[in-house]
């Protein structure tokens, strides 16, 4: 099988290089003209022309979000009616509104660190991560197990939704946590004794503001409705908190989120 990664960054080179090591023939496309001489150390079928991926069973575009759109329109004229093209974007239901010509899933490699990318890439980025798919309606069983195949051989483990349910999650979950990252930051970067008396626990509440800031405001743009109303229902909370004397809801958030995270931090749910 031909494997084709549009976009070389982070996640499309993470996966460029993850991929390359099992049996299937691999294809990178990237203008990065240092990237793709990196790149040709882990395969050799790496270019800056589209057009090496025409063959290709499946297509990932790791492209940065507000990219996304061009690159699928763009693959109408040069990818068959049987292709399965993924795109990689953390926002689903902008890509979902249009029925392509080709067998089109939208996916969420649920990975990544503050970084970005080529050089920041690795093969073992989405080892023990959730890959969220959202099938196209001309999708069959079996060309949606030949994908969660592909996924499983990264170390990941796929996730079946639809598109609305899957943005209204990622708000709450990294979009939403991201923007909140940033204002905390900046509102605690205006008092110099805050910053001079901060550690470990302000650290990691803000490593989130660290995000590639194009990425950033591609989250806040594309899913702006549902970010919006995940800080509404986080001021509500905060409301109704600082209106209480009842510590159970707090008691309730501590069990809740021991349960969720094992011992080394990873979601056991």
């Amino acid at each position: 099988m031909k494997i084709g990664i549009i976009s070389l960054g982070l996640i499309g080179g993470s996966l460029f290089k993850c991929l390359s090591r099992t049996e299937y023939e691999i294809f990178g496309v990237t203008r990065n003209k240092e990237a793709i001489e990196k790149a040709k150390h882990w395969a050799d079928n790496v270019s800056d022309d589209i057009n090496i991926i025409r063959d290709c069973n499946v297509i990932f575009v790791a492209s940065p979000i507000s990219k996304t759109l061009e690159i699928l329109d763009r693959l109408e004229t040069i990818v068959n009616p049987d292709t399965i093209v993924l795109d990689c974007a953390s926002v689903k239901e902008f890509v979902m509104q249009k029925k392509r010509p080709y067998k089109f899933i939208g996916s969420h490699p649920m990975a990544g660190t503050e970084f970005s990318g080529y050089e920041s890439s690795f093969k073992e980025l989405f080892e023990g991560a959730k890959w969220v798919l959202t099938p196209s309606d001309n999708i069959t069983k079996k060309e949606l197990e030949v994908i969660e195949v592909i996924i499983r051989k990264t170390g990941a483990q796929p996730v079946i939704t639809n598109a609305k349910d899957h943005d209204e999650a990622v708000a709450l979950i990294s979009h939403m946590p991201l923007l909140a990252a940033q204002a905390l930051f900046k509102t605690a970067s205006e008092n110099p004794l805050a910053m001079r008396l901060a550690s470990s626990g302000f650290r990691d509440m803000t490593r989130l503001a660290m995000s590639n800031l194009q990425m950033a405001q591609d989250m806040r743009t594309y899913n702006k409705k549902n970010i919006t109303k995940a800080v509404q229902s986080l001021q509500n909370l905060i409301s109704c908190l600082e209106n209480t004397k009842d510590v159970e809801i707090f008691a309730d958030i501590k069990n809740t989120r021991s349960k969720m995270y094992s011992e080394e931090g990873k979601n056991i749910l």
